[in-house]
């Protein structure tokens, strides 16, 4: 039964709920065929449901994690392990990369029933690339959600670098979230997905001494904001998650000095980006998140 409640802001559809015992009350959705809003707003109509979970419609239900397959780039170590074991404990099968043997050993052995698989290849390279996206697909026998997480930390005056590491930086940072979602997308045509790419806060605050490095995470913004538009159509979704501070190998502090800083709040675990990561995912085929911040509580940036 549909009945009309009036003009909302486009900016704020929400839910307006009809009575307290029902699960679903009233879905506020606009109202995109063959009706013309006014200048200005969008015209909503107001949808009731049956007060039975069983009968609510799969628009409105969380993505799933169980089965679903998942492609971890960067996932040895870090914000990409964390996530591989998470969404592992959720039910996925994740398969994951790194440049370190004894890192990827650790990082599948973390799995107890054996969901995480994982191979030691440089996505620095077209060839490790290609590499990875074979055991892959042996691995999963298909794409459901892509993480692209590969990073390289680059530290120092530009002046300070070679040639070499500047290419490095862009090569792992940047060019691998591009042919990575290449490779993903050409998967995922046809039956949709879930891309997600790890960026960072300093695509906004442009630090001193990480020119190379902020080129790059600036790059991977604009990058999933162009491709989200393409891949959309495709029944594809494109997310950017951009963290502040995180305990890694790649800062500069000591593991003690990263725990000192983790319980000061100014340095946040990986656990908690992989805790975005799964919600970002585990989210409804109507919405999408497009970016989302993170920041330790007293990192004040």
């Amino acid at each position: 039964m549909f009945r009309p409640v009036g003009r909302l802001c486009k900016s704020r559809p929400k839910i307006v709920p009809l009575g307290t015992h029902q699960l679903f009350e009233a879905l506020v959705v606009p109202i995109q065929f063959g009706m013309k809003p006014a200048k200005g707003s969008v015209d909503f109509m107001q949808l009731s449901f049956s007060s039975n979970p069983a009968d609510a419609p799969d628009l409105l239900s969380l993505t799933p994690m169980e089965g679903k397959r998942v492609l971890i780039t960067g996932g040895t170590t870090g914000v990409g392990r964390a996530t591989a074991r998470l969404l592992a404990e959720a039910g996925c099968r994740v398969f994951i990369c790194g440049r370190d043997r004894t890192d990827l050993r650790d990082a599948i052995a973390c799995s107890e029933e054996g969901r995480i698989g994982g191979i030691d290849t440089d996505v620095g390279s077209t060839e490790g690339i290609e590499r990875l996206f074979k055991a892959a697909d042996e691995w999963l026998g298909g794409l459901d959600f892509a993480i692209l997480n590969a990073g390289v930390a680059s530290h120092g005056a530009l002046a300070s670098m070679s040639h070499a590491e500047c290419r490095d930086v862009i090569s792992v940072n940047l060019i691998s979230y591009i042919e990575c979602s290449l490779e993903a997308i050409r998967r995922m045509t046809g039956n949709g997905g879930h891309i997600v790419m790890t960026g960072s806060m300093s695509a906004h605050v442009f630090d001193e001494n990480a020119a190379v490095y902020t080129a790059a995470k600036a790059g991977i913004r604009g990058f999933a904001n162009s491709l989200r538009k393409e891949a959309n159509p495709l029944r594809i979704r494109v997310s950017l998650i951009e963290p502040g501070t995180i305990s890694s190998a790649m800062v500069d502090e000591t593991a003690e000095q990263q725990k000192e800083m983790i319980a000061q709040l100014r340095m946040m675990p990986p656990e908690d980006v992989a805790r975005a990561i799964h919600y970002m995912l585990s989210q409804p085929p109507t919405c999408d998140i497009i970016s989302l911040q993170l920041r330790p509580h007293l990192q004040l940036i």
